[in-house]
């Protein structure tokens, strides 16, 4: 994982999901934009694997998206998650599901969130085999699922 800097920003902006997904998740100049606007709440990240860019990740810490205004019901996860069309299937995703889970271990949480689109090219079926149970809640369009973390 690598803090996004302007050394490696091209890198970042250049990773791209394959055509059949972009439907389903936000681009990363989209993700960079909100890091920037949500400030310490956005974890931007690349991940590199023998050097090479392959996807790109950003979690957020103490937000509720599922309410208009942050409530009671404070929420740590994965925000985006980005691998490039030529490096899906190679385990750099379930890579990156698990450095959110440590990063949030090491902060005290005891729960990942993240969200998901349903239907066609969905990723549910990615965070359901990582684990995740949806809550019955959805954020906008997209289904709200949550990973208990071990401490």
């Amino acid at each position: 994982m690598e803090v996004i800097t302007p050394e490696n920003i091209d890198e970042a902006l250049g990773v791209e999901v394959r055509a059949d997904q972009s439907h389903v998740v936000s681009p990363v100049v989209k993700s960079l934009a909100e890091a920037y606007a949500f400030g310490r709440r956005a974890w931007p990240r690349l991940i590199r694997c023998d050097g090479q860019v392959v996807g790109f990740l950003m979690a957020f810490f103490d937000f509720n998206f599922a309410r208009p205004v942050a409530g009671p019901d404070l929420r740590s996860g994965l925000w985006r998650l980005n691998i490039a069309a030529a490096h899906q299937g190679h385990g750099h995703g379930r890579f990156a599901v698990d450095a959110v889970a440590a990063e949030l271990r090491r902060r005290g949480t005891t729960r990942l969130t993240t969200t998901w689109h349903v239907g066609h090219g969905s990723p549910e079926p990615f965070y359901l085999g990582l684990g995740f149970r949806p809550t019955g809640e959805m954020s906008e369009d997209e289904r709200v699922g949550e990973l208990k973390l071990q401490v």
